[in-house]
């Protein structure tokens, strides 16, 4: 008999009491793998750990399905702590092969939407990876983009078969570095314009005179990225999110490096950061945003150029960085393909429309 139950927080790894949430980072990791067919982007235990550990702005919790001491399902749950916030997302959701059409899926999802509906948060988003497939026979479009996914798919089939409609579709790509740094240091400097804006870079926590006009940045990254037709709300940042934050990622073992313009006045024009995780050599590009009074000035793409001389300074055994862009979101997908970045999979997010 098949329990859904919430996974604990440990208060270490490495403990029997450790077991249940180790074995969700590795069943998360393993339906990474079989969707993606890498490991380069799933989080290790300690980063998860971390990353639910810390509760002052966003919770992030994990619902598994039990058969005895096996964990055969697992999905997990995020929500924005704001009170106002009505949106929760889940990001790892997933069945072993051999427990597959058994309800296994519709039981971690029927606990999902309670859970969510009972911290005040009723509408769900459910997140996908896909294996790029331009095959033949019915295909499904969110509402805005050109890419689309096989009607046939077996999570396309279920999301459609509980209510959920696709709401948009983001181009996850990779960009190799090895080997390029003075390839990207030529580009950088070459990139560089008399315009009054300059690039600012630093490693981990953003300098302090930074900081105000930064968080606002990331408040602006919530709500100005494209959203299809998923109900995504603006959250709330303030100076200590900013470094709650960057607190997270070094407690996860992780690197972050930013680049950022700055006006003449030396406000933050617009950001991009990296992400690098521990024990991989794979790169996350996690946000890149230029504020709107700000663009047309090719600030994204300078901005980009000079992270990856940062990153190429900072980490040179990294090889490959992940990003990941809204289909629809031709411009930004225009500088990463002139970065030389290429496609490698799809992600889906799914919505039940309101009543």
């Amino acid at each position: 008999m098949i329990e859904i139950a919430p996974i604990p927080l440990p208060d270490r790894l490495g403990s029997p009491a450790a077991r249940p949430f180790e074995a969700y980072a590795a069943l998360a990791e393993a339906l990474e793998v079989e969707q993606l067919g890498t490991a380069d982007v799933s989080y290790s235990a300690r980063e998860l750990l971390t990353l639910a550990r810390g509760r002052r702005y966003t919770v992030r919790e994990a619902i598994g399905a039990w058969d005895g001491d096996r964990l055969v399902g697992v999905a997990d749950l995020e929500w924005e702590q704001d009170p106002q916030a009505t949106t929760a997302f889940s990001v790892a959701f997933g069945v072993v092969p051999d427990r597959r059409r058994e309800g296994v899926g519709t039981s971690l999802l029927r606990a999902l939407e309670a859970r969510a509906g009972a911290v005040g948060r009723p509408s769900l988003v459910l997140m996908g990876a896909h294996a790029i497939d331009d095959g033949a026979g019915e295909r499904i479009r969110p509402p805005q983009g050109d890419a689309s996914l096989s009607a046939a798919s077996a999570s396309v089939r279920f999301a459609r078969s509980h209510g959920y409609e696709l709401g948009q579709l983001d181009r996850m790509s990779a960009l190799e570095v090895a080997g390029r740094a003075e390839e990207f240091r030529a580009r950088s400097a070459a990139a560089v314009r008399d315009d009054g804006y300059r690039i600012a870079l630093w490693r981990d926590g953003a300098p302090d005179d930074l900081v105000d006009s930064l968080a606002h940045a990331h408040q602006r990254m919530s709500v100005d990225a494209p959203a299809g037709a998923i109900s995504y709300e603006e959250e709330i940042w303030d100076v200590g999110r900013v470094r709650a934050e960057e607190t997270q990622a070094l407690d996860a073992g992780r690197t972050l490096l930013t680049a950022a313009a700055l006006t003449r006045t030396g406000e933050v024009a617009g950001y991009t950061r990296l992400s690098l995780p521990p024990e991989k050599t794979a790169v996350y590009q996690d946000d890149t945003l230029v504020l709107g009074a700000h663009r047309g000035h090719g600030l994204g793409l300078r901005m980009k150029l000079a992270n990856l001389v940062a990153l190429a300074d900072a980490a040179p055994e990294r090889r490959r960085v992940y990003t990941w862009n809204a289909d629809e979101n031709a411009h930004m997908l225009a500088i990463n393909i002139a970065l030389g970045f290429e496609p490698v999979a799809i992600e889906s997010a799914w919505q039940r429309p309101r009543p």
